[in-house]
């Protein structure tokens, strides 16, 4: 059995690679295991110089790596590139940040002196998604590491590619051999790995069903686990909004990516008063997306990363339009080789259709009409996600006020979401939980120990 990369701009055939067998697995978790012992006792000054070097590789291999990324997952190699260099400026925020987050801090007791270590819990698996092939292992990977933490990494099966270069980003920069493995197994081996007593937690990006799959395993045998599931953000846009900012943050919120993303916007919750304008712009922008060949420049929009998912998502837009959403513009596949679904946006969205619930993971935006306010609130907040969602008006403590009532785990004002190092990224509800980046990303896999002296 192998890992098979395809190209989905052509259907090409890039590579297969070896999936590995039940020895391939038990050498990887001793290595892991021994290289945990010494890792744990090397100084953050150590780590960080080594996690620096990581981040330089990056760098100077961008051209190398955004490659692989565009021809396994059809992403376009301008937005590659900006992933690339993205994952090197979290190798060096946690280089730069780690000890100040997880030094001691002392607390008043009936001790002489008492204080909270924070630990490394020894080896973490991650089971990463495609969508994201280096960006996502590297917010794992970078806090998890500088914490003294080995990582095991159980890539998407159409990145092989990418899960391979990732490894070898870290034997560049000279991590010893066991601190960071990328693993060839399937998912059917996913289970053995968690259970495995040399493993001692987990994370995951990736489908609900997955991710339960994951939380469970984990539970039944008392690991730490965290989340990072599906989503459906809102996008609200109030009568008072700047319509031209607004649109083009729908259209760079949306499509960005293919519209693969879990924090794309996938909801545009639009008061009636401004609705048909804001709908006649959006359009016209869409409509001037052109969709290609993710190598060229002039590119706007690649293929999705799979033809299966395409096939998918045009099954949600067919069965919800059957149910009175209306097509306003593309709401259909390309012809000819490749995974492409043209740039399209789905009006008069109500509750029973299907992409008034799902998550709709591609080019599609879909657009719910809301009388006011308050019943704009209420649809953002009647959906089983809660990852982020976005406020579009000119008055900021109104938005505010709205974004403090958005049942997610972040929520922006006049901005579209994205993700920062220097800010916690998680959600709640059918979201997941658990926070990945910033100082309580760091915290999610140490052991915060209490040390009490008399």
């Amino acid at each position: 059995m192998s890992f098979t990369a395809i190209n989905p701009a052509t259907g090409q055939t890039l590579k297969e690679i070896p999936a590995w067998g039940e020895s391939e697995i038990e050498s990887a978790l001793a290595q892991s295991a021994n290289a945990a012992r010494e890792w744990r006792t090397r100084s953050f000054q150590d780590r960080a110089e080594l996690m620096r070097k990581a981040g330089q590789v990056l760098r100077d291999n961008v051209e190398k790596y955004a490659l692989i990324v565009t021809r396994e997952m059809g992403k376009l190699i301008g937005e590659s590139k900006a992933e690339i260099e993205k994952c090197a400026t979290v190798c060096d925020y946690y280089a730069d940040n780690a000890a100040a987050f997880l030094q001691d801090k002392s607390i008043d007791s009936d001790a002489s002196h008492s204080y909270v270590a924070y630990m490394p819990m020894g080896t973490v698996l991650a089971v990463m998604p495609w969508n994201f092939p280096f960006w996502q292992v590297l917010r794992f990977a970078a806090p998890t590491l500088m914490a003294g933490n080995t990582g095991l990494l159980k890539h998407a099966s159409n990145v092989p590619e990418s899960a391979l270069a990732i490894e070898d980003v870290f034997t560049q920069a000279g991590f010893p051999k066991g601190v960071f493995t990328s693993m060839m197994i399937r998912a059917s081996q996913v289970a053995k790995v968690i259970e495995d007593r040399r493993v001692h937690a987990v994370t995951l990006t990736g489908s609900e069903p997955a991710g339960m799959q994951v939380a469970s395993i984990a539970g039944n045998v008392l690991k730490k686990s965290v989340l990072e599931l599906g989503g459906s953000d809102a996008f609200i846009v109030f009568e008072d909004a700047d319509l031209d900012e607004a649109v083009q943050g729908a259209v760079i919120s949306r499509y960005l990516n293919c519209g693969q993303s879990c924090i794309a916007a996938k909801r545009f919750i639009v008061v009636d008063a401004i609705a048909e304008d804001f709908i006649a712009r959006f359009k016209a922008s869409v409509e001037a997306l052109t969709t290609g060949d993710p190598l060229l420049a002039e590119t706007r929009m690649g293929p999705m990363a799979r033809i299966d998912l395409r096939d998918e998502l045009h099954g949600q837009v067919v069965d919800s339009i059957a149910a009175g959403a209306k097509a306003v513009t593309g709401c259909e596949p390309l012809t000819g080789p490749g995974a492409f679904y043209k740039p399209s946006i789905l009006d008069r969205v109500e509750a029973g259709m299907r992409a008034y619930s799902e998550e709709i993971f591609g080019p599609v935006a879909i657009v719910i009409r809301a009388r006011d306010e308050i019943d704009a609130l209420r649809i953002a907040n009647e959906s089983d996600y809660g990852l982020g969602g976005s406020v579009w008006t000119k008055d900021s403590k109104r938005g505010e006020r709205v974004a403090r009532q958005l049942e997610s785990g972040c929520a922006f004002v006049n901005g579209f979401v994205k993700s920062d190092a220097r800010l916690p990224f998680g959600g709640i509800k059918r979201s997941g939980y658990g926070r990945e980046l910033s100082s309580h990303g760091i915290h999610e896999f140490v052991n915060a120990k209490t040390i009490w002296i008399k």
